[in-house]
């Protein structure tokens, strides 16, 4: 079978020779998969040269034309074999894949501003601006540093759908079920994940529904309530085809339009880099803990030291501050040298194209647990050390929800 593209009329369109059967319907899916990720949104098969189609040809046609309906682009056949017509029109097919969808909206329509950075560009829509966040910091993450944590640091925080946050936690029914498992977590949107430090490496998450709230057994963190300013969408405009994290993350500050700013992402990722614990930063009687001095951060930490979880999406959950913020400062790190500083996790997932045009938060983060596998979850940092450092997460496209953070308050 032979494969070619080429660009007619804001469409992408894909000519097809051979036989679409078992064997090259894996390749016609191989190709489909690499223009969405390139963002192609509506794309055209042309099918005359193809003189046999199987059942396997048929079903990946039917899986990228929902999916690309699904993110308000399409998939149609154009000038269709004598072979094919007649298979298609058996199965009720031909009418549906004939019809081209309606085109997706372009970019900065619909009344939306765009801004630029180094290495994205972003669509901005408005959607409320009188809102801002309240923001609570739950223990004292300074323990950390000691593995200094005890039973009296365990607080039960309750993330409803209206509310965003990350820390150091467990899902669990307290303190003697969680011990052995606190780790990185997150939450947004109704649903929150994290990655015990038990070493089966294995990450779990609660969605809420009906009168259930997903909650955390915390030892430290931050929950932020309030709603969204802002809708940011980016796509990476960089040569290599990628926007480095930190760059998004100053956009999400300046857009924000406060000093400090918190922001939900869920974006498709090059790669994420990071770290996550090994095991929980509890007290021991009797003993000095250093689970960050070398050669024993080895045993406490893990970190990539490449991108991880490579061509995924990934939800990211965190706050920035172009300076210090009274009550938040001791949670923040430096995003990048002579940049603002943050805290952000991540939780990552298989890929799944994002749909394009105005999305709704809750909608989109509760079919990231519903429909795709959750793989992990971390502390994302820029790994910056010079020649052996990894450089920092990197991302091709993806959608901020942000506010400005109006309020800090201490647990």
């Amino acid at each position: 079978m032979e494969l070619a593209w080429e660009q007619t009329g804001g469409a992408a369109s894909l000519r097809v020779q051979g036989r679409l059967d078992a064997y090259w319907a894996d390749h016609l899916g191989q190709a489909l998969e690499e223009a969405i990720r390139r963002g192609e949104a509506r794309i055209g098969l042309e099918l005359s040269g193809v003189a046999y189609i199987s059942s396997a040809g048929i079903r990946v046609l039917i899986r990228f034309h929902h999916q690309l309906e699904r993110l308000g682009g399409s998939l149609h056949v154009t000038n269709p074999s004598q072979a094919v017509r007649e298979v298609l029109g058996m199965v009720g097919l031909l009418e549906a894949l004939l019809r081209v969808g309606t085109p997706a909206p372009e970019p900065g329509a619909g009344g939306e501003t765009g801004f630029v950075t180094g290495t994205a560009r972003f669509e901005i829509t408005e959607l409320d601006p009188r809102a801002a966040l309240r923001c609570e910091v739950i223990g004292d993450p300074s323990k950390l540093a000691r593995a200094g944590f005890d039973a009296g640091d365990v607080r039960r925080v309750a993330f409803p759908d209206d509310s965003f946050g990350l820390g150091l936690g467990a899902l669990g029914t307290g303190y003697e079920d969680c011990r052995g498992r606190f780790g990185e977590s997150l939450a947004a949107a109704g649903a929150v994940a994290f990655l015990p430090s038990d070493g089966t490496n294995a990450p779990d998450f609660m969605v809420s529904g009906g009168s259930l709230v997903p909650e955390l057994h915390l030892l430290y963190g931050v929950r932020c309530r309030g709603g969204f300013a802002r809708l940011a969408s980016f796509e990476a405009r960089s040569e290599r085809g990628t926007a480095g994290f930190s760059d998004v993350a100053e956009a999400c500050l300046t857009l924000g339009g406060g000093e400090g700013v918190g922001v939900v992402m869920v974006a498709e990722c090059a790669g994420l880099m990071g770290a996550a614990l090994r095991r929980a930063p509890l007290a021991a009687s009797g003993s000095e803990r250093r689970p960050f001095a070398f050669p024993e951060v080895r045993e406490w930490l893990s970190f990539t030291s490449e991108l991880a979880f490579s061509r995924g999406q990934a939800i990211v959950v965190g706050v920035v501050a172009g300076r210090e913020l009274p009550g938040l400062t001791k949670l923040l790190r430096p995003l990048r040298e002579g940049g603002p500083a943050g805290h952000f996790h991540a939780a990552a997932f298989s890929y799944r194209p994002l749909r394009r045009g105005r999305l709704e938060l809750r909608e989109t983060v509760a079919s990231r647990f519903d429909g795709d596998e959750l793989l992990g979850v971390l502390h994302l940092l820029n790994d910056d050390r010079p020649l052996v450092g990894g450089g920092q997460s990197e991302l091709t496209r993806g959608a901020c929800w942000l506010a400005p953070i109006a309020e800090v308050v201490g647990s």
